[in-house]
């Protein structure tokens, strides 16, 4: 049923693709040519956050092209864009579309984002992909290059980063009005809360008629069918997700690594429950050190999750919520009680200072702004987003190596002496999904 449902699918792109063609739409994959004609979007993947990631686009100009894998979730994109070419495979929407396509946003599970990304940034697409940009640290760096090789314009979905209170924030922390930073802690409530870790993989079962599981799995090894991967559940799994870190850890680490440029750091080390390979751990506490940078001196981040949490007597009047990350500053420390940075505070009670810094005009209008010819979206892949992805995954590979410290050579991508974590940082991509 499946596979009758893709082909009716090819069908209906194809036809959609004469009728841009009788209407006279543009042809070509990059920017419009004026500032009249409406940007043309292609949206892998529209369910959960792939839905609110299609009307985005639709706001702001076309969908011409959808596609997921889920043809339950296929057709109630549909239903909110009955213009729109619909496709099962994102590989065949960006073939049969290509001349109709301006840009694309990525919004699928952790694993398929960097080939899709990478798929349309060949074909000169802008690119909007959700968090975290990718599964693994060499498909964020990829990425990164392709974007700065491609010349597109490309935003990664982290939307704290268009708040004001997160901008504010980390303007007065790089400003000096609190003094030198000292250590930083996040942490979040996911794992456990939302999905289950450290168990081991569920009994295979028949695949719902209406899921096309192989091109689900797309780039990761072949395995059967089960429950507990699609539609959600798929964070807590190394294949699939990036656990709780992967999945917060783009949000609540915004702030301080906007504020203090934390990219690159010198070594991690990880506490976990313990892993068997298949699941994210229960919780861990993971160590980052950041060397010197600029005018910056050192700086300790710690990450937790599972049920962990930093002292409370690092902020005493402040209980923790789920999500948060708190700054420690020489003159003040800074609390924010939630995952997207946007309500920061300082625990002292006394208001925060007034300092200057760049308003957003939102945080998917900054994409489409860069599309038009404007200045690059503040998380862009180059400069801020792609970063960003390999510092919080870098987190991860000392998951995996619970315990063992990770001393971390940025240029090469790799552990320093440590060959053995290679396959965990550039990933074996299976046949028909290379990057």
């Amino acid at each position: 049923m499946a596979n009758d449902l893709t082909r009716r699918d090819v069908l209906r792109a194809s036809a959609a693709g004469a009728a841009s063609l009788a209407l006279g739409l543009p042809g070509s994959a990059m920017q419009p040519k004026s500032p009249n004609d409406r940007i043309r979007f292609a949206c892998i993947g529209v369910g959960g956050k792939g839905k609110s990631d299609a009307a985005d686009c639709a706001r702001f100009g076309e969908v011409v092209a959808i596609c997921d894998i889920d043809a339950q979730t296929r057709a109630k994109g549909l239903a909110e864009h009955p213009r729109a070419a619909a496709f099962a495979d994102f590989r065949q929407m960006l073939e049969t579309m290509d001349r109709h396509i301006d840009a694309v946003t990525v919004s699928t599970p952790d694993h398929t984002h960097a080939v899709a990304a990478a798929m349309a940034m060949g074909m000169g697409k802008h690119v909007f992909c959700q968090k975290p940009l990718t599964r693994t640290l060499w498909e964020a760096r990829r990425l990164s290059q392709l974007a700065k090789e491609k010349r597109v314009a490309t935003q990664m979905g982290n939307q704290g980063t268009a708040h004001n209170d997160l901008r504010r924030a980390a303007a007065a922390i790089r400003a000096g009005a609190f003094g030198a930073v000292r250590e930083v802690h996040c942490w979040t409530d996911r794992a456990g809360g939302w999905w289950k870790q450290g168990v081991e993989r569920p009994p295979s079962k028949t695949c719902p008629p209406h899921v096309d599981f192989d091109l689900w799995l797309g780039p990761s090894p072949k395995r059967p069918f089960a429950e507990g991967y699609h539609p959600f559940h798929w964070r807590g799994w190394w294949h699939f997700g990036s656990g709780a870190l992967g999945d917060i850890g783009c949000h609540n680490m915004n702030l301080p690594f906007m504020a203090l440029d934390l990219r690159d750091p010198a070594s991690v080390i990880a506490q976990t429950s313990g892993h068997n390979g298949e699941s994210y751990p229960v919780w861990s506490i993971v160590e980052y050190d950041f060397a010197a940078r600029g005018e910056r001196g050192p700086v300790k981040l710690f990450w937790y999750d599972g049920g962990k949490r930093p002292p409370q007597d690092l902020a005493p009047n402040h209980p923790y919520q789920g999500n948060g990350a708190i700054i420690v500053c020489e003159k003040a420390v800074l609390y924010s009680p939630n995952e997207y940075g946007t309500e920061v505070v300082l625990t002292s009670g006394e208001p925060m200072p007034e300092v200057p810094f760049e308003a957003s005009p939102g945080h998917f209008a900054e994409w489409v702004e860069a599309i038009s010819g404007g200045r690059p979206a503040r998380s862009n892949i180059v400069a801020y987003s792609g970063p960003l992805t390999e510092t919080v995954l870098l987190g991860n590979l000392a998951v995996w190596a619970a315990g063992t410290r990770i001393e971390w050579d940025a240029k090469r991508l790799a552990v320093k002496g440590r060959p053995e974590f290679d396959g965990h940082i550039r990933p074996d991509l299976r046949r028909g999904w290379a990057i």
